[in-house]
C-alpha cells in the first residue's frame, strides 16, 4: 500500500477538481518545484494510487448516455478479485462495496442500450459473479430534489 502524505493528498484533491490543471498552476499552489509535482504524479500513476485520467460530462452529451446500476452477488471470488476485473471493462464508471444480499454495485455508462447489453453479459460471464440486478438511470435530480434545467 502506497503511503500518501500532504501533499500527495493536496495533489489527488486538486486533480480530483480539475484533472487538466497544469502543474505549473500545481506547483505554485503547493510551494513546490515542477519537477516536484511531476515526480508525485508519476509515482501515483506507478503505484496505481491514479488509475487514469477522465471527463466529467453534462447537459446534452448526459442524455446520449445510458446509465445503469447493478448490483452483484459474488460467491468463491474475493471482492477485491472481482472489482479488478470488472475495472477492466470501459463502460464501469465507479464500482461499490456495499453491505446486504449485493457484494458488489457497479456505475455503468454506454452510448447504447444494446452496449449496456453487452456490459451485462460481460459482467455476467465473470467468474464468481452468481445474480445481478440492474436499474436504468431515467431522471437525475440535484440533491435538493429540484428538477434539472
Amino acid at each position: 500500500m502506497t503511503r500518501l502524505d500532504r501533499l500527495d493528498r493536496s495533489l489527488l484533491s486538486a486533480l480530483y477538481q480539475n484533472s487538466r490543471v497544469p502543474i505549473a498552476t500545481l506547483a505554485g499552489q503547493h510551494g513546490v518545484s515542477r519537477a516536484t509535482i511531476q515526480a508525485r504524479i508519476n509515482r501515483l500513476l506507478s503505484a496505481g494510487v491514479i488509475r487514469r485520467f477522465t471527463i466529467e460530462t453534462g447537459g446534452e452529451i448526459d442524455d446520449l448516455t445510458v446509465r445503469a446500476l447493478t448490483s452483484m452477488q459474488l460467491q468463491g471470488v474475493s471482492t477485491r478479485a472481482a472489482a479488478r476485473s470488472l475495472g477492466r471493462l470501459p463502460a464501469i464508471h465507479r464500482l461499490h462495496t456495499t453491505n446486504g444480499t449485493w457484494d458488489l454495485i457497479a456505475e455503468i455508462r454506454v452510448g447504447s442500450l444494446a452496449a449496456l447489453d453487452e456490459v451485462l453479459a460481460a459482467i455476467r460471464a465473470m467468474p464468481g459473479v452468481r445474480n445481478t440486478e440492474t436499474s436504468i438511470l431515467l431522471s437525475t435530480f440535484p440533491a435538493d430534489g429540484s428538477p434539472r434545467p
